[in-house]
Order: C-alpha cells, then structure tokens, then sequence
C-alpha cells in the first residue's frame, strides 16, 4: 500500500478531523475521505467511530495507525539514510509558473556560478502552489517557491518570506481604457484570461468578485489557460484583458505596449515564500540554494 494512505491516517488522528487533515496535506476533504475508505476496504475494518461528534478510533484503527505510525517513519528514516549514502547531493525545487517566468533562469545560473560548477543534481518543477506544498509535505521537492493568500496556513512549513507580488489587471492599448482606477463592471465588456483553479492569482480574482458580488460570469467571455505565454500574447494583440503578476508584464508596461488598471477595493497583492520542511532549514545545500532566489530578487537573505 502507498505509505501517503498511512500519512493520510496519521495525519487526520494528530490534527482531529477530517478538514483539518485537508488543509495541513493540502487537500480536499473528499480526498481525504477516500484515501481512508481505501485502507478501510483493504484491511476490512472500519478505523473510525462516526456515530458521535467527536472523531474517535475504533480498536482495529488503533492497530493500523500505530502500525501507520511506524512505517511512516521506517521510510522518513531509509530516505535520509539513502540521500547520505548518495555520492552526489541531489536538491529538486518547486516554484510556480510566475516565479519561473520571471526569476528562475537567475537563480539557477547564480548557484551554479556561486558553487564553481554544480554542486548537485538540480530538478526545477513548475506546479501550482497547493502542489508544491503537498510535494514539500511528500518529500518529492526539497524547497519550494509559492505566491499565496494572505489567509494560506503555512505553520507546518518552515517559511521565509520574499517580497509580496502585485497583481493588476493588463489590457493593451487597442482597447481603449484609461489606466486610471476603475470600478469593475467597467471590465466585464471584455474577454477574460484567467488561470486555472489551483493559481493564487486566480483565487484573489474570484475573491475580489465575491467581495462585489459579482463572478466569472459576469465577464464576456472566459478563456482559462496556464500558458503564460499565450496569455500575454494575446493582451497584447488586444484579445481581452488578464488579472497578473506586475512581474510577468513590467517591460510591457515600461514600453506601453500593455496598461495596468486597478479596481477600488479590489486585492491586487499576494505573498511570496521560500517554503521548506521543517527541521531541514540548516542544511548547507538548501540554505545555498535558498540565498540565491533572495539575491536575485535583490533582498536581504535571512539564512
């Protein structure tokens, strides 16, 4: 059996329910819920008294979690073993498509720079920031870079934080609109891109239209897409208008082939995090690895 179905388990017993086992794993509590309907139909046994408000183990879950318990760490302790034994460090770091676009080509060439050669096999993902949280939790990537929600809860992370992104809307000047502040029913003319459920980006956009009472909906059409670069190409060529990054626009809007327009009340800011396992944050190659995104990013590092 896949040893996340144990972590799922271990998981929901420490933190005390179903939803807050979803938040820490950084899943839905539907897929919380399936992954213990799976041990359950695999051992046959149900692990958890329902019938009461508080969630209690049945006498067959309190076996498998303390079985749960103990393969959990037999595989913590034979992936440490297996990455000391390795005659070469390998080090795999996550980031958003946005971070990627715009900063990560600078971190990789200043780590290489920085150690004389590299030091280690470098894995660079591009995933959105609930994949990269779960990737940290499931030790598939070593360090992650995120854009979040101010309410994302990130206590089981060693974090640090980088400078906040702003986000504004982008249209190109074929459109017509001025670049002073505008209500947003003076936007819903337009077609819109937008990324897919799982960016901040667009979280902060529907939450700002809830905040309004108004949707996706309310726009003229919607064109979902997480290639970056089709959506900026398309702003340019006057297609519609986008809620992005300021970063993934700015030579665009120095040169004014694009315009920012930003909406009254509107959350047009996120915040950005170097993200890593807790009790990993003294670790050489890490920490390395880590001061050259906040070089590049031009602030002091704090490791």
């Amino acid at each position: 059996m896949d040893t996340r179905y144990f972590k799922t388990l271990v998981t929901v017993v420490e933190t005390g329910s179903f939803s807050n086992a979803a938040r820490n794993l950084h899943l839905t509590q539907s897929a919380i819920s399936q992954r213990i309907k799976f041990i359950e139909e695999a051992f046959g046994h149900s692990l958890f008294d329902r019938s009461g408000a508080a969630l209690r183990l049945t006498s067959a879950g309190e076996v498998v979690l303390e079985s749960a318990r103990r393969i959990v760490g037999i595989e913590d302790s034979l992936l440490g073993k297996l990455k000391r034994i390795n005659r070469r460090e390998k080090v795999s770091l996550c980031c958003t498509p946005t971070f990627g676009a715009v900063y990560l080509s600078g971190v990789l060439n200043r780590f290489i720079l920085e150690s004389g050669g590299a030091p280690a096999d470098l894995n660079f993902l591009l995933h959105n920031p609930d994949q990269a949280l779960e990737g940290i939790l499931n030790k598939d990537f070593d360090i992650a870079i995120v854009e979040h929600c101010p309410d994302t809860d990130l206590s089981m992370f060693q974090t640090y934080s980088l400078p906040q992104d702003d986000l504004v809307f982008v249209t190109s000047p074929k459109l017509g609109l001025s670049s002073a502040e505008h209500k947003i029913e003076s936007l819903f003319g337009f077609s819109l891109f937008v990324r897919e459920g799982g960016c901040s980006s667009r979280q902060l956009l529907t939450r700002g239209l809830e905040e309004q009472g108004k949707s996706l909906d309310d726009f003229a059409a919607v064109v979902t897409s997480d290639d970056l670069r089709l959506t900026r190409q398309s702003i340019l060529a006057g297609g519609g208008i986008s809620f992005m990054s300021k970063s993934l626009v700015c030579e665009y809007l120095e040169t004014g082939q694009m315009i920012e327009h930003y909406v009254k009340g509107f959350p047009h800011s996120r915040q950005r995090k170097v993200v890593m396992e807790k009790g990993r944050e003294n670790e050489k190659l890490l920490c390395d690895l880590a001061r050259c995104v906040f070089n590049v990013m031009d602030v002091p590092s704090p490791l």
